[in-house]
């Protein structure tokens, strides 16, 4: 079982967002053995005797727990062998985060078979300062995770962190850069304050991801704003520490078990109110969209295309449009499309899939433009967009079904494969819209199955502003297409970063080479 898995069953089973650190601070720890008589015991047995009492204390209240390995490590080797017992002592049901802040790339493949390997760790938190290369060794365990620290509590750091300006921090930078080293369910955002605007700003920006907030609230009302600020759209996403001097208490359990259902309350509270902002939405671990339109009469009408996309938006597409040509999906010569037609250039989007982490930047794209859709379930036309709508079914908790391209001689003899009931709502998922035959092809075996279709989400429009022909076509049977991107954007963006030359561009630009679109 993966981390993200086993986080998101942790939050579920304990129903809390709270994570418990575990450091053995000899300063911190002086009341709290005093109060049962152990000043005389070596530090060793002190901290023994009170991370065992705090982990039974949480375990019922927690999600994660996050020791500081610099706290063992200052202990010698006995320290090793105490974090061991830690291993031991928490649930296996709930992740073990270690809170490393490594940053040395020499020693990082060492560190990760330590922490994972031999402790049996979960996660670690990691320095970004020496780039992608300092995650890369931790990320080889497909069932670990990192976290990335992007913002400190410290007051020493703002002027480089919020260097250079406060509209362009560099803590923002460093957000936007890491997320693009491994997929959410890998990698997860630690954010030391206690300002609610800075938390806030970096939910925007990590829309999809969790985020660990380092600093708690001093008062009650910043605990609101926190969680305003932090949390999902679906209500979760974000986790918070148990103060550390509640650890010293001697009624830990108690005021754990009160925090968290001050946090519940809170979290209900604040999803109420969201829900009636939002009704009759799809909820996504997405940036707040421009709204919409709502679901409108099929009256042969071509719909308007909604707003732009924010800047920090557009500036993750570029970047998206860049990788997907990298790694080979938009070719030059002489290809023949399933219409007939003969272009001088290709898109193949089959080899996303083979690159989870940018098939889950292309899933989060999609989903995007899906956010304001309504919609019961999820088709896919075959064959191509089938991993694709079968990502989209498990990143939005939707069901997925498809229009086979031809009904077998055997079996069931099936023209649609999935459950259904008659009646049910459809968004057909399909990767680039050239002519509309396809889709027009597959929402015919839906709808003589007594399904709706009303909106089709397409990657690519083939067409883009200069030839809307399919998308007129698809408006003048009633569908409302909506496009991630067109070919006039994926022109511009790879002529600007010089990943294409005049020539190639000139293939791609309205008039050239786009004519072959046929009815």
């Amino acid at each position: 079982m993966g981390f993200f898995i086993r986080l998101t069953d942790a939050i579920a089973a304990r129903q809390s967002l709270l994570v418990t650190g575990l450091d053995p601070n000899p300063e911190m720890l002086q009341s709290w053995v005093g109060r049962r008589g152990m000043s005389a015991r070596s530090f060793l047995s002190q901290a023994r005797h009170w991370i065992k009492a705090v982990v039974e204390a949480t375990a019922p209240h927690v999600c994660a727990y996050k020791p500081s390995l610099g706290f063992y490590q200052a202990l010698g080797p006995v320290g090793l062998e105490l974090l061991l017992e830690v291993r031991d002592l928490v649930p296996r049901d709930l992740p073990l985060i270690i809170d490393s802040k490594h940053g040395d790339l020499n020693s990082s493949s060492v560190l990760a078979q330590y922490l994972f390997k031999e402790l049996a760790a979960d996660a670690v938190t990691l320095s970004p300062l020496a780039g992608q290369d300092i995650a890369a060794p931790f990320l080889l365990y497909p069932d670990k995770a990192v976290v990335i620290t992007c913002h400190s509590s410290n007051q020493a750091a703002r002027l480089i962190q919020h260097y250079p300006s406060e509209e362009q921090p560099l803590y923002l930078r460093i957000v936007r850069e890491c997320m693009l080293w491994a997929t959410p369910e890998q990698l997860l955002l630690e954010i030391g304050t206690s300002d609610a605007a800075v938390l806030a700003r970096v939910r925007q920006e990590a829309p999809g991801r969790f985020l660990i907030l380092r600093s708690l609230w001093g008062v009650e009302e910043n605990l609101e704003a926190m969680l305003a600020a932090g949390l999902s759209a679906a209500g979760d996403g974000l986790l918070l520490p148990l103060p550390q001097n509640l650890l010293v208490e001697d009624d830990i359990s108690e005021r754990a078990e009160a925090l968290k259902l001050q946090i519940n309350a809170t979290r209900n509270q604040w999803l109420e109110q969201r829900a009636q902002a939002v009704q009759d939405r799809c909820e996504l671990w997405l940036p707040a969209a421009p709204p919409l339109r709502t679901a409108a009469p099929r009256n042969g009408t071509l719909q308007a295309s909604p707003p732009g996309p924010n800047p920090a938006d557009a500036a993750d597409l570029d970047a998206l449009i860049v990788e997907l040509f990298d790694i080979g999906c938009l070719l030059f010569g002489d290809y023949v499309q399933a219409s007939g037609a003969v272009f001088n250039y290709y898109i193949d989007l089959r080899q996303i899939i083979s690159d989870p982490n940018l098939f889950h930047r292309v899933l989060h794209a999609y989903a995007g433009r899906m956010e304001e859709l309504a919609f019961d379930r999820i088709a896919g036309i075959p064959y191509g967009s089938l991993p694709t709508a079968t990502g989209l079914s498990l990143l939005l908790h939707k069901p997925l079904i498809y229009p086979r391209k031809e009904v077998k001689a055997h079996g069931a003899r099936r023209l649609i494969e999935g459950d259904f009931e008659e009646g049910d709502l459809v968004v057909v998922v399909d990767d680039i819209l050239i002519t509309g035959n396809s889709v027009l092809a597959g929402i015919a075996k839906l709808e003589s199955s007594g399904l709706q279709v009303q909106d089709v989400v397409v990657f690519i429009d083939h067409g883009g502003d200069h030839d809307r022909r399919a998308k007129q076509r698809l408006a003048a049977a009633g569908y409302n297409c909506h496009a991630v991107l067109g070919i006039d954007t994926i022109t511009a963006v790879l002529h600007r970063s010089g990943r294409l030359t005049d020539t190639q561009a000139s293939l791609l630009l309205p008039g050239a080479g786009a004519g072959a679109v046929g009815p």
